[in-house]
């Protein structure tokens, strides 16, 4: 189960539904594997990630005047700080299928809060939490850093749509290195409660994820996503 970082609230109640999309190959090492990838902070696609907000930086930046190692530290804290996302919401999501799935082959995987929470096997090497990210206007508003954690909670308010929550993994303190990302330990029928198929995949690909995911020795519901269902008139 995750730590408890008393910096770090999370408000969802722990039956919040939250999704992950992903291609069938990503899936089928997930469950091969049965560990959890998670990607390097400075990896993806926004730049901004695991950076500090503008009022934020120039505070930061009077506090490294006679100590620039202080500034460097964050800089480079990026590289040790792996992240796994969840999308929180109710409902599949169109967008979420859209932008995280390169063709009609796609998976979501649907979990809760909880299952997240209790998913996650104690590691003895790294530190790990679980939050909800912040989404705020970088020009304008602050960012805590009393906590190494929070830089990695915050997103622009552009992300919004995301509605996402984290998994975070911080390795620093036993000097791994981290190249694209990292692979955690996770009780793969804890994490996920269902799975669906992209709303656009033929009917053979929906047999084909059922047998693998039976041979592979799991028993999950799988059911073919309904957005794409026959109109009724």
């Amino acid at each position: 189960m995750y730590l408890n970082n008393p910096n770090i609230t999370l408000n969802a109640d722990p039956d919040t539904i939250v999704w992950k999309y992903l291609d069938l190959s990503k899936f089928l090492d997930l469950l091969m594997s049965k560990k959890l990838f998670m990607s390097r902070s400075d990896k993806f696609e926004d730049q901004y990630e695991g950076t500090f907000s503008e009022p934020t930086f120039e505070e930061i930046k009077k506090l490294s005047i006679n100590n620039p190692d202080f500034l460097q530290y964050y800089k480079t804290h990026r590289e040790k700080v792996a992240i796994s996302s969840w999308h929180i919401n109710e409902y599949e999501s169109f967008a979420m299928w859209q932008i995280f799935t390169q063709n009609s082959e796609g998976i979501a995987l649907q979990s809760t809060i909880g299952r997240l929470q209790n998913a996650l096997i104690p590691e003895n090497n790294y530190k790990q939490f679980i939050g909800e990210v912040n989404y705020i206007d970088y020009k304008k508003e602050y960012i805590p850093f009393d906590d190494m954690f929070f830089p990695f909670l915050f997103k622009r308010k552009s992300f919004q749509y995301e509605r996402e929550v984290r998994i975070i993994t911080d390795v620093a303190e036993n000097k791994m290195t981290l190249n694209d990302g990292l692979k955690i330990n996770v009780n793969i029928d804890q994490l996920i409660e269902k799975i669906y198929i992209h709303p656009k995949s033929e009917n053979w690909y929906k047999n084909l994820v059922i047998d693998l995911v039976k041979q592979l020795g799991f028993d999950f519901a799988i059911e073919k996503s309904d957005l794409e269902s026959d109109i009724l008139i």
